[in-house]
């Protein structure tokens, strides 16, 4: 059986209990599109310093390498990535989220919410 592709959704894996132990996450290699609840929850800003001007806090967290970009129409940020598509927060070595517990909510909801509900490009490390 083939590696399921992340930019190929029909590769994807049909998500069932466990299916995250063991996986090398392929889901953490996809961009990630966050809110500013994200933002405070991951410890990054504050609800006060969001609220005075969404635009100053991007330019930041975008100059400090945590975000590459934001949507103001949207009010969405997007999570910086490493140069081999893993995402900022995700360790190299054990393939596990340093900051699990605040995680943003797109990663918490994921594989219920994404590209294709349900599944998931888990492949074993």
């Amino acid at each position: 059986m083939k590696k399921p592709d992340k930019d190929k959704p029909w590769t994807w894996i049909k998500y069932r209990d466990g299916l995250c132990d063991g996986c090398s996450s392929g889901c953490c290699t996809m961009p990630v599109e966050i809110k500013g609840e994200d933002l405070v929850r991951l410890g990054l800003v504050t609800i006060d310093e969001l609220e005075v001007s969404a635009r100053k806090v991007a330019k930041r967290l975008i100059k400090e390498g945590f975000l590459t970009s934001y949507r103001e129409g949207t009010g969405n940020f997007m999570l910086s990535q490493r140069p081999n598509d893993d995402c900022y927060f995700l360790d190299a070595k054990t393939r596990l989220c340093t900051v699990y517990e605040k995680r943003p909510g797109v990663c918490r909801k994921f594989p219920e919410i994404g590209p294709k509900p349900g599944y998931c490009p888990a492949f074993r490390k």
